[in-house]
């Protein structure tokens, strides 16, 4: 096979070639036309009119019955005819039949790519079974892979599952829940099963129900709500996961001796942070207490999203150029101060109507949320 050129991009020399499917269909189409077209010639030159000849050549291919326009007496326009009705029906034939096999393909090749995947995943031994294909497990995937680490990723989201498939993933479709399912990613066999669905319960139900099937299994799970990990390690977990202290480790490693108004900048600016928090699904804001909000004269610890502490008050820059690092829970707020918040994208909106006033409607990032 013929090397080319380094310096040429793989777009201009490789074309994805045509499958036998659909070159047969092409073909019987490019015949079925030739073929009509030479018949209805041959009928005009035999003196027909050119729409009769049309007529002629259509309900003989087909087969209609219907009669024909006027009588095929000379040895010429019969053996046309018999053409006509050979070549025709031959040309519909295999233009069906590429039809057919592009279907028949298409269920056997992914009942086959199914059974295939089976047999890899019957294969593995010590592997790790990865069970949720959102943001934090399509990373875990991917460093997975890159470690040559084998692995089974678990998802009942089809639209993920694909996109797995397509990257070389060995995925089983379902509920990690249930145990069929963990049986189908070979448990008995594994070694590692990390499970970081983006619901805590899920998390708790995949643990006890990983831990049942499988003593000897190392359990990692991934946990929202901090008072989630002491029910993940009780329920067998090995260890627990907390992407917002992942994040306040990232802040510990930061905050060594600039003063507090620079690490606050440099927090809220540095865009290299920000993605690497953004793939685990935190990011920083800065939000400012106004007046009449409902966190207006509240402590720090009042400021609570349905009992979930899932977020990590930073610093705050009061109204009179003051800055706090690590401010205790006892802490006052007041209109105009500003607090730096790491937290999960999905909480900040509702999280942010609270620094508003309570008769204002507010647009957070386009979305208009009732402080009330």
């Amino acid at each position: 096979m013929e090397t080319p050129p380094p310096s040429t991009p793989p777009a201009a020399w490789q074309r994805t070639p045509i499958s036998g499917p659909i070159r047969k269909i092409i073909t019987g189409l490019a015949l079925f036309l030739a073929i009509c077209l030479i018949a209805v010639t041959g009928y005009v030159a035999s003196g027909w009119q050119l729409d009769d000849s049309i007529y002629m050549v259509i309900i003989t291919i087909f087969g209609v019955g219907y009669g024909e326009i006027q009588p095929v007496d000379s040895p010429a326009e019969r053996a046309l005819t018999i053409l006509v009705i050979i070549a025709g029906y031959g040309a519909v034939i295999y233009t069906v039949g590429g039809f057919m096999q592009m279907l028949i393909d298409g269920e056997l090749n992914k009942a086959l790519g199914a059974r295939r995947m089976t047999k890899d995943i019957q294969r593995l031994e010590g592997h790790t079974i990865l069970c949720g294909a959102g943001r934090v497990g399509t990373i875990l995937a991917q460093e997975l892979l890159a470690g040559g680490k084998p692995f089974v990723l678990i998802d009942s989201d089809a639209v993920r599952l694909q996109e797995a498939q397509d990257r070389g993933y060995l995925v089983v479709s379902g509920d990690a829940t249930e145990e069929f399912v963990l049986q189908q990613a070979g448990i008995e066999r594994a070694s590692v099963l990390a499970t970081v669905l983006s619901q805590d319960a899920n998390n708790v139900f995949v643990t006890i129900t990983a831990r049942e099937m499988n003593p000897n299994l190392t359990i990692i799970a991934r946990g929202e709500n901090p008072r989630t990990e002491k029910k993940l390690l009780g329920c067998g977990a090995n260890k627990v996961v907390l992407p917002t202290a992942i994040g306040a480790k990232k802040l510990a490693q930061m905050i060594i001796r600039p003063s507090a108004e620079n690490i606050l900048d440099q927090l809220t600016t540095q865009s290299d942070m920000g993605e690497e928090l953004g793939r685990i699904g935190l990011r920083f804001e800065e939000l400012e207490v106004t007046a009449d909000s409902a966190i207006d004269g509240k402590r720090l610890a009042d400021i609570e999203l349905r009992g979930n502490h899932g977020f990590l008050i930073v610093g705050i820059r009061q109204a009179d150029g003051a800055t706090t690092l690590h401010p205790p829970d006892s802490t006052q707020l007041a209109a105009g101060d500003v607090v730096i918040i790491l937290g999960h994208g999905d909480e900040m909106p509702e999280l942010a109507s609270r620094f508003k006033s309570k008769r204002d409607k507010m647009t957070y990032r386009g979305v208009t949320i009732d402080a009330n």
